[in-house]
């Protein structure tokens, strides 16, 4: 009990409400991108230690299970968050009807799983993974108990609070993953971090919200929630399909080494555009449903976040095309080296879609969850039509060439919806694009002129690591720079006092 309201008191007085809606998408967003920073930094101490450790083909049986379960999870998902955070209206009453029929969706999922793991198993050519998929399908159980009210910290703009309920779980898959790895060696040591995680966000769940979720029949409740819920259900499986239709097929055509090779790429490569996609949809979706009929008000934000995406997405994908091999070589070691091409590949599928995935919390917040499941049915579309010739042409590297083109796909419904919705010409859009693209390519060439005289393959490991963070550092230093010059010389492009604007309302109490 005492840590209970421990817990409760710190979360009351981490941070004072903000009494305007940007101020608070501000501060929402600087405590989930705080979460998503530690987190993704975690994730890459973690891939480092682990896979120097683990061989690729244990991070490809691990691939295959969280497939599998990703799979049956997507297409049962009911949208009742979405629907709970995008009504105007009291949803308190409908809290007990939406848990009731998440444990009796995980229940089911748990036995799907758990019957057709030895069919995975099969259509893999991987017998070991069978065990892995009942294993996971357990957790997707235990995850189903969680205290719905936490929804209420998204739709509140409470992500103090948000930050604090996965900030414990994911610090927990950290410690456990790497401990089990250093003990067992082996692909159980994924499987045991991410158990722990599930276990200790539904045990932090009760701990953090006040809210007590009871049984209910009342189920006309839930099937009026997934009235909206319907159009995310249905953009999930378009979703799903979009994001992993590639390693079905990388695993079913060539083998869990390749995917264990190609879904490694995938994480580093997107590891920070994603990030940034996620910290987007949680924040701006509850900001967009509360302003959805103030057109003006629904346009400055749209476009401040638009330029935030931009002035962080591009200099990364950037840097990521260009020192994947120096940080392949260095981090990961020869056996990983491979998958580069991949990766740099799925950089550039990385940018295209943290541009194009500005406009799902745009589409969902003002009440149009359909035009995302349109954007998502063309992406789906296009990576079915070309993924299986592309990998069976060029392996890996084809699979990451088709996420390109099926990204690039969504583009066509991305910019004239999202024009309908916020009522500005294409000029706007250029203005928004061409100054970060502008300083990155400069970055990118402080860089290239950096590798004509480093060479990590001569370098002990950790004169190598030196090297590298000094690039790095130089070269994020080369973008700043560029980027205040810029502004300097071109009035209307104003990133940097948006940064200032981030800041003050962060430190202001």
């Amino acid at each position: 009990m005492l840590i209970k309201n421990k817990i409760r008191e710190k979360t009351k007085n981490l941070s004072k409400p903000r009494k305007t809606l940007p101020q608070k998408m501000v501060q929402g967003g600087a405590f989930i991108s705080s979460l998503k920073i530690i987190r993704k930094v975690l994730s890459l101490i973690r891939l480092v230690v682990i896979g120097r450790i683990l061989a690729p083909s244990d991070f490809g049986l691990m691939g295959i299970a969280l497939l599998t379960m990703s799979a049956l999870e997507t297409f049962s998902t009911t949208g009742f968050s979405h629907a709970l955070i995008q009504k105007k209206e009291n949803t308190h009453n409908y809290l007990d009807a939406a848990w009731t029929v998440l444990i009796m969706r995980g229940f089911i999922v748990f036995i799907m799983l758990y019957l057709a793991a030895p069919y995975v198993a099969v259509f893999f050519h991987s017998p070991a993974v069978r065990p892995i998929i009942q294993v996971l399908g357990f957790t997707t159980f235990i995850h189903a108990f969680s205290n719905i009210g936490v929804v209420f910290f998204q739709k509140e703009l409470e992500f103090n609070k948000v930050f604090i309920y996965r900030f414990v779980g994911i610090s927990t898959n950290f410690i456990v993953a790497i401990l089990a790895a250093l003990i067992l060696r082996n692909v159980w040591a994924l499987v045991l971090g991410l158990f722990a995680e599930n276990v200790v966000n539904l045990i932090v769940s009760y701990l953090i919200h006040p809210y007590r979720p009871r049984f209910s029949k009342d189920f006309g409740k839930a099937k009026e929630l997934f009235g909206f819920g319907r159009w995310v259900l249905g953009s999930n499986i378009l979703i799903f399909i979009g994001e992993h239709i590639d390693d079905i097929f990388v695993g079913r055509v060539l083998s869990a080494m390749a995917l264990g090779f190609y879904q490694m790429a995938y994480r580093i490569s997107n590891m920070l555009e994603t990030e940034i996609t996620q910290v987007i949809s949680s924040v701006a979706f509850p900001a967009y449903a509360k302003i959805q009929d103030q057109k003006v008000r629904l346009q400055k934000a749209y476009f401040r976040i638009m330029r935030l995406t931009l002035a962080i997405s591009l200099p990364i994908t950037a840097g990521m095309v260009l020192l994947a091999p120096e940080f392949t070589q260095i981090f990961l070691g020869e056996k990983w080296i491979p998958m580069v091409k991949a990766m740099q590949l799925l950089a550039v599928a990385g940018l295209i879609k943290s541009v194009v995935s500005t406009g799902s919390p745009l589409f969902t917040g003002s009440g149009y969850p359909n035009y995302e499941f349109y954007m998502q049915l063309i992406r789906g579309f296009i990576i079915l039509l070309v993924i299986y010739p592309l990998i069976e042409l060029m392996g890996i590297s084809g699979a990451a060439i088709g996420v390109i083109l099926s990204v690039a796909g969504m583009l066509i419904i991305w910019y004239p919806f999202s024009q309908k919705i916020i009522r500005v010409s294409w000029h706007k859009y250029f203005d928004t694009f061409w100054p970060p693209l502008f300083c990155s390519l400069i970055m990118a060439g402080s860089i290239y002129i950096a590798k004509l005289y480093w060479n990590p393959i001569q370098q002990p490991l950790g004169m190598a690591i030196l090297m590298f963070v000094t690039v790095v550092v130089m070269s994020v230093c080369v973008y700043i720079a560029a980027m205040y010059l810029l502004q300097r010389c071109y009035s209307k492009y104003d990133i940097l006092n948006e940064v200032k604007f981030f800041y003050k309302s962060l430190v202001k109490r």
